[in-house]
């Protein structure tokens, strides 16, 4: 039967997020802590933007060496050849993209302004599709953005003339956020009726529906006979209102009512939800909502007589799902003595008690040095102090961390 799978796009659409930004070390990490959660896929960046170009090649390059075990890295280009043939050629090991283009009348009329077509628009797909496979690329998916307000019939024209051309899968980008549970529903079962192809949900929150809609589209794809891609964000970032949030799309097919038949991947481990939660929120400078699903500081906290007299009797009195499924329940220390933190100006004793704390031995005086020459670096990369993972990345894979915080400007 087919699944609902989780593809994280926080390294590519939660990153467009206005204010906010990642470090590529960051971004690395929330690959990895992705990867543990079992997620399906991690649309990681920008394969034909300069600065991306050594995070994804070492993001690859840890990947091909079992750093990061199971997730797809995928690239994110523009449904056009030049992008194509640049992301292959600024990262050569890379086999998992997805293309980009327009499909409603507002875009076409209004921001293509006469450039292209509804056949030319066909047409770019088209050869790009053909080109990404002729140059060794494994999957394609093919994004329709705006596809909420693009004409039925001829998102099925785009997407038969993208499968013939060897696309794998098709990304409905519910792009301003203005379709509904019941109405991406109703579209994509139009869609999928006439053309059967494995299909990527990608929803934005501007009416507050975004995770009902993911889902809402999840289940028409299901119903269709195809597998579903839920897009997500860790902690809902995303451009304008935000994504559907990661933790909360999980939740709700492993708990919401009438989703029993709904098989979601089995792969996915939950647990890791409060760690990559607390994370990110750290590395965006976001706080996390205390009302947030899962991990906010109120979603297992009880305050009124009757609801904290049932909790205790039977935590399923007001409970949904058990905060040890995700990951909590465990005691936080905090240390509130001496602290030695390491830094951009760091030393080397200092330097030396962090590492000692964190059980990690140098094998001499010039490993350590070195070590801290990165560390130093990686402080001036990130702007802020380096967690613990962070700290031990640094030291476990130190050429990896070199690539990732080497950007050369174009001359």
């Amino acid at each position: 039967m087919a699944k609902i799978y989780m593809v994280d796009v926080t390294n590519r659409d939660g990153v467009q997020t206005s204010r906010i930004c990642l470090s590529k070390l960051q971004k690395t990490m929330i690959n990895i802590y992705l990867d543990e959660m079992g997620i399906y896929q991690s649309e990681f960046g920008f394969p034909t933007t300069n600065h991306e170009i050594n995070y994804l090649n070492a993001n690859l390059e840890l990947a091909e060496d079992k750093v990061i075990k199971r997730i797809r890295l995928s690239g994110w280009l523009r449904a056009i050849t030049a992008d194509v043939e640049l992301a292959v050629q600024n990262v050569p090991e890379l086999k998992y993209i997805n293309l980009s283009i327009s499909t409603s009348d507002q875009m076409i009329k209004h921001k293509f302004q006469g450039k292209l077509d509804y056949e030319e628009i066909i047409k770019s797909a088209v050869d790009s599709i053909k080109l990404a496979k002729k140059l060794g690329i494994k999957a394609v998916g093919i994004n329709a953005e705006d596809a909420s307000r693009s004409k039925i019939e001829y998102l099925i024209e785009f997407i038969k003339a993208a499968k013939e051309a060897g696309a794998d899968r098709f990304r409905y980008c519910d792009t301003l956020g203005c379709d509904t549970p019941f109405s991406i529903y109703e579209r994509l079962s139009k869609i999928l009726g006439k053309v059967k192809i494995s299909t990527e949900i990608h929803c934005h929150n501007d009416l507050g529906l975004v995770v009902a809609s993911s889902i809402g589209g999840a289940k028409a794809a299901i119903d269709s006979g195809v597998d579903a891609y839920i897009n997500t964000c860790i902690n809902g970032v995303g451009e304008r209102a935000g994504n559907a949030d990661l933790v909360s799309v999980i939740l709700a097919i492993k708990h919401g009512n009438g989703m029993e038949k709904y098989k979601l991947d089995e792969k996915i481990d939950l647990k890791t939800a409060w760690k990559i939660s607390k994370y990110a929120s750290y590395a965006f400078g976001i706080p996390i909502p205390i009302n947030q699903p899962g991990v906010g500081a109120n979603a297992f906290a009880h305050e009124s007589g009757i609801h904290a007299d049932g909790a205790l009797k039977d935590r399923r009195n007001y409970e949904l799902y058990d905060y040890e499924e995700l990951g909590r329940g465990e005691p936080e220390i905090i240390d509130t003595g001496r602290k030695i933190t390491v830094g951009e100006y760091s030393g080397i004793k200092g330097f030396g008690n962090v590492y000692d704390q964190l059980e990690i031995k140098f094998a001499n005086n010039e490993e350590a040095k070195k070590v801290l020459e990165l560390v130093r670096y990686a402080n001036v990369h990130n702007q802020k102090p380096l967690v613990e993972d962070e700290l031990k990345f640094v030291a476990k894979y130190p050429e990896i961390a070199r690539k990732i915080f080497t950007m050369q400007p174009p001359v």
